[in-house]
This record gives C-alpha cells, structure tokens and sequence, in this order.
C-alpha cells in the first residue's frame, strides 16, 4: 500500500530510501541522526562533511553506504517553541522536501520517522498529524511506497480527545466472540441493579436513524423498485465497485490513492469480474468512496463480508464513518494503536 506504520528501526528498513531527522550541520547527534550515522558507517560523515550543513525544512541527500538503502535523505526539522513559531510548516516542508528529492532519484520506497518528535520536543500526536498530511498529500499526486516507522505503538500517540473517545467506543461496542460476554454498558446496568437492590428496567430504545435508501448510492432507483434492484441482484464486487466510482464523479487514481492502494491491485481488480478482494481492501474502497454504514455494509457483502462487533478492527473502522471521517491515514493510525492490520493491499 502506498503509506505504511512500521513499527521497526529504520535502519534495518530495506527501501532505496531512508530519511534521516538531521542536525543542520548534518554532522551526527543522537537519536535517530545517531544511529543512522552509526549503521552506515563512516562514509556517511564523510560525505555529510561536503554539504554544508542544511536549513531547517529543506533536505540533502548522500548514499547510502553500509544501510540496506541506496540513499540517505537528510532533513531538519523544527525545535518545538509553541506552535506559533512556524513549526507546521517547517516540518510539512520537511516531507514535502524529502519526497520530492526521493522522486528525483527514482526511488519507489522511501522510509521516514517521526520529524522532530523526540528531542525538538514537537508534541507526537501533532507531529504524526503533520507526516500524515503532508505524505498523504504527495501520494495523491505521486505513486511511491513511503513508510513511516516509529519504535513502538505508544509511539504514534493518538490525539487525547480522539483516543478517549474511541477507547469508549470500544468499550460500549466491542464483544468478543465468547456468548456469555457482555459490553460495557449492561454492566453497568447490572452494577447499578445490584446497588440499589433492584431491578434495572430496561432503557427505552430510540428508534433508530433512517439508513440511506440503497437507491441513493448503490442504485439511484427508488426502494420500491424491485425490478431494478433485480437487475443488480448479481453484480459482482468489482461491477458494484466501478458502478460507484462512477455515481461518485471519482477517477480510478482518485479512488485508489484514497484508499491507500496502489495501481496494480487497482488494475488487477478492474480487468477481473470476478476478482475477490480482502476485506480490508473492501473496507478500504469504502472508505475511500465516503459510504455510510449501511452502504458499507452493502459493498461488503459483495465481497462475502460483514462488519462484526466482535471485531476491534471493524469497530474502529465503523467509529470512524459513523462521525462521517474518511481520512484513511487517520484511521490506519487507530488501527495501529490497536495493533490492528491496516486499511490497503
């Protein structure tokens, strides 16, 4: 998929590119610097020695000596001073520099870390905001495998607001598959029950939201239309999926790109009817093509899937269409957090 989280050390990531968070004098330091210049050997320095030095949010690149790389891209980032110093943009300029100098070497692979998120301080939910957007909007326009390797899931750090919510979310919908387990609300219930030595009555249920007439994306037919709906009855996932694109006003690359997949998989599934994807390549598309529940739920079906609540990854997933987010990086970051496989190929 083109954006992967490793958890890894990117020394040890075999791309043609490894990103290196530098010190302007692209001298070495600690940290990442440290031990990149440590795996590569003392080519490295050598080379860095004839640069110059770099600015922050620019990049340099060198070989990539003893690494399994054949580049090193060097880039600065920005000291953490409050957020009001320009720090967003130096560290957006610093992907955005990075990546184009990875184009223009011809790499495919390229593997980042985490800019200036250890010691310049900038805040590891905001700074992996910041690489998500800035990476996301390059792969919109390019085709590249870039890799973003942090050292643990702790590492991605979820915005407090976004990770309370979900974790709650989770607690209130996930069920494991075992039958006598019970979510977290009728718990409480019992608990509340067993305190006041009575019995809880039973919430009255809201009647649920109206789902969107299939006819509004799958089939632009009225619900009533049984014979039209007929006509869909045996459409295949990969009929259904270029069907949508199309009601979508999307291009392929439009579709794909959103979807964190790349040209081949997309390729593959167009010239084959009959073509079976995973069900997180079919969460994916409908991530991608901004589905509501029901129609997600639809679209999987055409893959022989379903959302279940006794999956966390589909938990997730489902948290986020139900607040209408479709940022498949967004997402994939959750799913990382919860060492779930991510949205893609």
């Amino acid at each position: 998929m083109p954006l992967q989280i490793l958890r890894n050390d990117i020394t040890k990531v075999k791309c043609d590119a490894i990103v290196n968070a530098a010190r302007p004098s692209l001298l070495g330091g600690g940290g990442v610097d440290g031990a990149i210049h440590a795996a590569a050997g003392p080519g490295l320095l050598a080379e860095c020695r004839t640069l110059g030095g770099c600015s922050p949010g620019e990049a340099r690149i060198t070989g990539g000596y003893d690494l399994p790389c054949r580049y090193v891209i060097h880039t600065v980032g920005p000291v953490w001073q409050g957020g009001d110093r320009g720090e967003r943009e130096t560290l957006e300029s610093c992907y955005r520099s990075s990546l184009e100098l990875a184009l223009d070497h011809g790499c495919e692979t390229t593997a980042f870390p985490l800019i200036s998120a250890g010691a310049y301080g900038y805040p590891r939910d905001q700074a992996m905001q910041v690489a998500l957007e800035a990476i996301g909007a390059f792969l919109m326009e390019h085709d590249m495998t870039v890799y973003l390797v942090v050292y643990s899931r702790s590492s991605t750090d979820l915005g407090k607001k976004l990770a309370a919510d979900l974790r709650e979310y989770i607690d209130d919908n996930y069920v494991q598959a075992h039958p006598n387990r019970k979510n977290r609300r009728e718990e409480v219930l019992e608990a509340k029950a067993a305190v006041c030595g009575c019995q809880q009555s039973k919430p009255k249920e809201e009647p649920p939201a109206p789902a969107m007439p299939m006819g509004a994306v799958f089939d632009e037919a009225p619900a009533e239309d049984l014979d039209h709906r007929l006509r869909h009855l045996d459409e295949s996932f990969q009929q259904t999926l270029l069907r949508l694109i199309d009601q979508r006003g999307m291009t392929d690359a439009a579709c794909y790109k959103k979807a964190n997949l790349d040209r081949k998989l997309f390729s593959k599934i167009r010239g084959n009817v009959h073509y079976k994807p995973s069900k997180r390549t079919a969460l994916a598309f409908a991530v991608a093509l901004e589905l509501d529940l029901p129609d997600t739920e639809a679209l999987l079906r055409k893959a022989g899937y379903a959302l279940s609540d006794s999956s966390i990854a589909d938990v997730i997933v489902r948290f986020f269409i139900e607040r209408g987010n479709y940022n498949v990086y967004e997402i994939n970051e959750a799913l990382f957090a919860y060492d779930q496989a991510l949205l893609g190929a």
